[in-house]
Formats: C-alpha cells, sequence, structure tokens
C-alpha cells in the first residue's frame, strides 16, 4: 500500500516532517523519483536550499510530474524553500526552475542568513478551525522567505501575517509557510493540513 503522503527527501530537514506526520497517525516516505509518486494523497516539500531542490528535482526527473500533480489538485504542502518552489514569481532569480502553482512573489532570505534564524509568536486564522485560537504558534524562521504583501493573488487566502507580510498561506490545494513548523513541538499545522486538505488520511 502506498504511503499517504510523500515528502520530498532529496535535501534539507524533510525527516522532521515524517516524523510529525506518523507521530499523528498518516504514514509517510520518502519521495526521491518519480516512481515515489505514485498514489500518494499528498506530498510535502520541505525546507532546504531551494536552488539545490531545483537542481535535484530537474536531475531526478520529478520536476513535470510534480507540477502535473499540483495542476492536478494533489494536496501539497510547502515549507521555507517549499514556498519559495511553489511561487509563481520570485523577486530575484525568477528563472529558477521549480514546479510554481501559488499565486505570489517572493524574495528568497529575506529575513536575512543563518545567523539571523529567529523564533515568533504567530496568531494563526484559520476558518472552522478553533484550535488556533487556543494559544499562539512558534515559527521558527531559519533564512527564511518573504511574501510581498502586495503580490498576493485573489485566490490565495492569508492565514498568518508577521511583521505585515503573510508568513502562511493557502491557494486551493496548496499550502505555504515561511517558517518551519516541523521544527517546532506543535503539530496543529500539520494536523490541519491532513485533516482539511488531505482528508483525514
Amino acid at each position: 500500500m502506498p504511503p499517504a503522503v510523500g515528502v520530498l527527501a532529496l535535501q534539507g530537514a524533510f525527516f522532521k516532517h515524517i516524523e510529525m506526520i506518523r507521530a499523528l497517525g498518516t504514514s509517510a516516505a520518502e519521495v526521491r523519483g518519480p516512481s515515489d509518486l505514485a498514489g500518494i494523497k499528498a506530498l510535502v516539500i520541505p525546507g532546504g536550499e531551494s536552488t539545490t531542490i531545483s537542481k535535484m528535482l530537474l536531475r531526478w526527473e520529478l520536476m513535470e510530474p510534480i507540477r502535473g500533480l499540483i495542476a492536478d489538485g494533489l494536496p501539497v504542502f510547502g515549507t521555507c524553500a517549499g514556498l519559495i518552489l511553489l511561487a509563481d514569481r520570485l523577486v530575484n532569480w525568477n528563472t529558477l526552475p521549480r514546479p510554481g502553482g501559488m499565486n505570489i512573489r517572493v524574495e528568497r532570505n529575506a529575513y536575512g542568513r543563518q545567523i539571523d534564524s529567529f523564533e515568533a509568536a504567530l496568531q494563526i486564522s484559520v476558518p472552522d478551525a478553533p484550535e488556533f485560537d487556543e494559544s499562539l504558534f512558534t515559527g521558527v524562521f531559519i533564512r527564511a522567505p518573504r511574501i510581498l504583501p502586495d503580490s498576493v493573488g485573489e485566490d490565495v487566502r492569508v492565514l498568518c501575517r508577521f511583521e505585515g507580510a503573510p508568513v502562511l498561506v493557502r491557494c486551493g490545494s496548496i499550502l505555504a509557510a515561511a517558517f518551519h513548523p516541523e521544527l517546532s513541538d506543535d503539530t496543529r499545522i500539520h494536523r490541519w493540513f491532513l485533516r482539511e486538505m488531505v482528508g483525514g488520511v
């Protein structure tokens, strides 16, 4: 039986996503080639180095299959570098090969270098998800990208902002975060993604 959730495992902290998904009672497995996409019900594109992941997507012939799955409405969750790869437009190096699919413009490494990493208390607002009203969510920002506030398309719903900029957004079957929810002990975002966007797998 194929895993319910595939996690792109080419580079970055992908296993933290796998651990969190499994802790929530859902099966998850690494995606390293086109055959690993067969039968999955959702895909997670983790943080890491966006240029490296882009090159590996091309090398392992994953770019077009993932682009096709996104177009077909597969639920996808991208974090940090994953958000960059899902953005339709980039401030710098817009020619970076990527699946895209989300109507936003993103600036890479907008919050500084690795040494400038930080945590922030975030107020997440999701309709019909009272669990996010219980407490603030600790967002871990590591070389984080920034979504330009005036670039958000009409089909994109902003679920959380930090210092005026969107940091958690949804566009149809795509969810993207500028931070790393998998690096906190808080499972609410992953749990909501699995329940509401993947269908309670």
